[in-house]
């Protein structure tokens, strides 16, 4: 069974870009090196800070629109495993 993946990536600016691929070794490689035309390759370099597996690719679409909705506050508690904050900022972890 294939493995889809959802991933953050921090930009030289110190924004978030969040996506989702089948390859996470080929996609990550494409944006460091400037390949993915758009966002990322105009704030390079790129820190990946967050890697996650999913079973189909909509599950992984659904877990990137939702990560994409939330603020930047959130997504930074998140990335640190502050769950306690998550919880703070509106957001119940099951």
């Amino acid at each position: 069974m294939k493995d889809f993946f959802v991933y953050i990536l921090k930009c030289c600016d110190d924004s978030y870009y969040i996506g989702h691929t089948d390859d996470i070794d080929r996609r990550i490689s494409e944006h460091q090196l400037g390949l993915c035309s758009g966002y990322t390759s105009r704030r390079l370099p790129i820190d990946v800070v967050y890697v996650a597996t999913f079973s189909s690719r909509i599950e992984a679409l659904i877990a990137e629109r939702q990560l994409k909705k939330w603020t930047r506050a959130k997504k930074e508690a998140f990335i640190n495993n502050r769950y306690d904050q998550l919880v703070f900022l509106g957001l119940v972890i099951k």
